[in-house]
């Protein structure tokens, strides 16, 4: 991870992702290997001083103001009562929040407690932040408004970590991303390097019937979308020449046929896919 970026972690349910946030964050121990933050093992604690974590499932008191979860989280980072006090404002206004700082967080919908959650990472200052899921539950609204709160971050200079399945928000943030399935690191590149190892071709059809969506989707590996339009990542040709033979064989119209860049979601499935069948 480069300093002042954002770092995606992907992988499908029970991939491992939260356990691996857990070993890098010195909450749950590796039962093989070794790992390093800021060149240090993570035996040596002292590198906690310069991270942040808002981990998955926060749970903060609802009968808390959210300035009172703030001042509870900063002096159990560390902070004096003085520096808690100046920080309070400042980390509130940073993620939007300086109206609601009074209110009792039982008040606060879900995207609020999120904002509140990064608020509180931010607290002591880090370097480098772990952010869980930051925007799972959250709105379309919320999730931009988070977004932005990344960028700017990312921007001030500071680096980000971030475990998602919501490849959409990953591939709108992240400088850098890794695939994880079944505990095994499978991909790592920027956004540009793992898309572009193959072609995407969207093809749209007459309508097909579920049982041929059952079949491209387990024999070609395509990602649907409705009945009559899918899409398909290979770098090969013949590949696609078969799909074609293959709607041909069976009577469907082919209305058309474009070649476009691959997405990261086509591309995840894609791996997850070969992963599974291997």
């Amino acid at each position: 991870m480069e300093p002042g970026s954002i770092f995606g972690l992907l992988g499908p349910n029970g991939a491992g992702k939260t356990t691996l946030v857990k070993i890098l964050l010195g909450i749950t121990f590796p039962t093989s290997g070794e790992v390093k933050i800021f060149d240090k093992p993570i035996s040596d604690i002292t590198y906690k001083y310069k991270v942040g974590y808002l981990p998955e499932n926060h749970r903060f008191p609802n009968y808390l103001s959210g300035e009172q979860v703030l001042s509870y989280y900063g002096r159990l980072s560390g902070l004096s009562v003085k520096d808690v006090n100046q920080k309070i404002p400042e980390m509130l206004s940073m993620v939007g929040m300086s109206d609601w700082g009074k209110t009792k967080i039982k008040k606060y919908s879900k995207g609020m407690m999120q904002r509140l959650g990064l608020a509180q990472s931010m607290l002591n200052n880090p370097e480098l932040i772990f952010l869980d899921e930051p925007t799972d539950g959250v709105d379309p609204i919320g999730r931009k408004e988070i977004r932005d709160i990344l960028l700017n971050l990312k921007n001030s200079g500071k680096t980000i970590f971030l475990n998602s399945h919501l490849l959409s928000e990953i591939e709108l943030v992240c400088d850098k991303v890794a695939i994880l399935d079944k505990g095994s690191l499978v991909k790592t590149g920027t956004i540009e390097e793992i898309t572009a190892v193959e072609d995407s071709y969207v093809f749209f059809t007459s309508e097909l019937s579920d049982s041929m969506i059952n079949d491209l989707i387990i024999k070609f590996k395509v990602v649907m979308h409705g009945k009559n339009e899918f899409t398909y990542a290979s770098s090969s040709l013949d590949d696609v020449n078969k799909i074609l033979d293959y709607l041909r064989s069976g009577n469907i119209l082919i209305k058309g046929f474009n070649k476009e860049k691959t997405s990261l979601e086509d591309m995840f499935i894609n791996i997850i896919g070969k992963q599974t069948v291997n």
